[in-house]
């Protein structure tokens, strides 16, 4: 299992995801989950969760694609839009999926994989996906301005109460990582190292990224104050009185 979650602001995108794989309690790894995409008019970012070889396999074809003179096209580099680009992940997902399944294609495939795109693509405003296993995938909006995969129940309460699009990158950070302790905490499956890039509108390149780690002391001091804060937020709240 794994958590990625990417949000869409005013100013940008922000992304983050976990770095934690495991087939058992016994043989856990970590793997880098985010992957970018940049030229001279754009800037595209892949979040994976599911199967590794499938996740890994849909990554090196897109950048062997984007690197190959003969396979330029199509490519994260050369697609017009960032629709297109998202049709091209939809696409190769699709194709790893059924070239690995036996029976082909299918929903509840142990060869499943699930994908959150993000980026810029020239005059075109920064854009949103999510891709299904299936090839299909849906566009973040105003209503919809954030996009969660992987194990996502945990950490999406605070996302759905606390997320402003008009929130600064650092206060989106901040939200993102409490976002993320609060799953760490809930599930074994979602651990740290926790990967995270800032992407700002127009800039065609990464902003602000990096990793944190579990010894990180600003991540400490979220760990522990979000907790200080939800007992003290519950010992506020008036006592529940028992009917007679």
């Amino acid at each position: 299992m794994t958590y990625c979650v990417a949000l869409r602001l005013d100013r940008g995108l922000v992304f983050m995801s976990d770095t934690r794989t495991n087939a058992g309690v016994d043989n856990i790894s970590v793997f880098r989950k985010m992957h970018s995409w940049s030229g001279q008019d754009r800037f595209v970012t892949l979040l994976t969760a599911g199967n590794l070889a499938t996740t890994q396999a849909v990554v090196s074809l897109l950048d062997e694609r984007s690197k190959a003179a003969g396979e330029r096209v199509p490519t994260v580099l050369g697609e017009p839009s960032m629709f297109q680009v998202a049709r091209l992940v939809g696409e190769t997902l699709r194709e790893v999926i059924k070239s690995n399944a036996p029976n082909g294609q299918r929903a509840d495939a142990s060869f499943n994989a699930t994908m959150i795109l993000g980026g810029q693509i020239g005059e075109g405003a920064p854009r949103l996906f999510l891709i299904y296993p299936e090839g299909n995938f849906i566009e973040a909006s105003d209503d919809t301005p954030f996009f969660q995969i992987g194990e996502t129940k945990y950490g999406r309460p605070i996302l759905v109460r606390a997320f402003d699009p008009g929130m600064t990158f650092e206060d989106a950070i901040k939200l993102l990582l409490v976002s993320f302790d609060s799953t760490i905490k809930a599930n074994l499956s979602v651990g740290l190292p926790i990967d995270y890039l800032v992407y700002e509108n127009a800039s065609f390149r990464a902003g602000r990224e990096g990793r944190i780690r579990a010894d990180d002391p600003y991540f400490q001091t979220i760990s522990s104050g979000w907790g200080d804060a939800l007992r003290a937020a519950f010992d506020s709240l008036p006592p529940f009185t028992m009917p007679t």
